[in-house]
């Protein structure tokens, strides 16, 4: 049996993170070089949100550039990792009796490779993306993370992409470096101090927690995949942030690893 892997939610920001050199993608890359390298990566991702729970089947899945307005080179990069479709249907056994649509239409968006190029540069590590039930409530998708911990003991990395603050209604879109919004900060530091405590009931009914939660999740893309990440954790398993920092003012690019 392969050691325990973390499990881990990464803020995957803007795009253009796939090209840059910054201080994310360097804790992104520092991640993948000091963790024992998985079987394979099953990713949570805050772009693939559709009605129905579907994981990807496909052998040689496709890099998909869902965005609009950049460069003409980030539309090139290409991710050629792997699909493993036994993985595919170990998570939809797992779910049952959940209906789990195994899907070959889908393949990596940018919530996963944006991030995954810089963890993984060699594309040698098979993925399956899980989708997101845009017509369930946190609560479903906590309970989806539980179910599935167990693969963190089969050398299966749980990846989460998305970010615990996401408002891009107020995002700096200048060139200039914009301070953290209170409310983004406020929201941060709660959070911080309730994974670290264990106290996660909280953060499943965030929506009970007043004007800083709204601004921060105006909407719930980039919000969940954090509960499937940490929904493993473990009694006893340490929560740290490998990376942290808000870009434009609005957009948490914090990660939350568990183990």
């Amino acid at each position: 049996m392969a050691a325990m892997l973390p499990a881990i939610f990464l803020g995957h920001g803007n795009p253009m993170n796939a090209l840059l050199n910054n201080r994310y993608t360097e804790g992104w890359r520092r991640f993948g070089q000091e963790t024992a390298k998985p079987r394979a990566v099953l990713a949570v991702s805050a772009h693939w949100f559709v009605p129905g729970t579907a994981v990807t089947i496909t052998t040689v899945p496709k890099t998909i550039h869902d965005f609009g307005g950049f460069p003409r080179e980030l539309y090139q990069v290409q991710y050629p990792a792997p699909g493993d479709p036994e993985l595919a249907r170990q998570v939809q056994k797992m779910l049952a009796p959940l209906p789990v649509r195994l899907d070959e239409s889908w393949g990596f968006d940018h919530g996963t490779w944006s991030v995954l190029r810089h963890v993984y540069p060699d594309a040698d590590v098979p993925i399956v993306q899980l989708s997101i039930d845009e017509t369930q409530p946190a609560s479903f998708h906590f309970e989806l993370g539980r179910k599935l911990a167990p693969l963190r003991e089969e050398g299966i990395l749980i990846l989460g992409s998305g970010n615990l603050v996401h408002n891009l209604h107020a995002y700096a879109w200048g060139q200039q470096i914009a301070e953290p919004y209170d409310w983004a900060i406020r929201f941060e530091n709660m959070a911080r101090e309730r994974l670290i405590a264990g106290d996660i009931q909280p953060l499943i009914e965030y929506e009970k927690l007043g004007r800083d939660a709204q601004l921060c999740i105006p909407t719930p893309d980039h919000y969940l995949p954090l509960l499937y990440v940490i929904a493993g954790r473990q009694q006893g398993e340490v929560i740290s942030f490998p990376v942290e920092g808000v870009d434009g003012g609005s957009i948490s690019m914090l990660a939350v690893q568990v183990g």
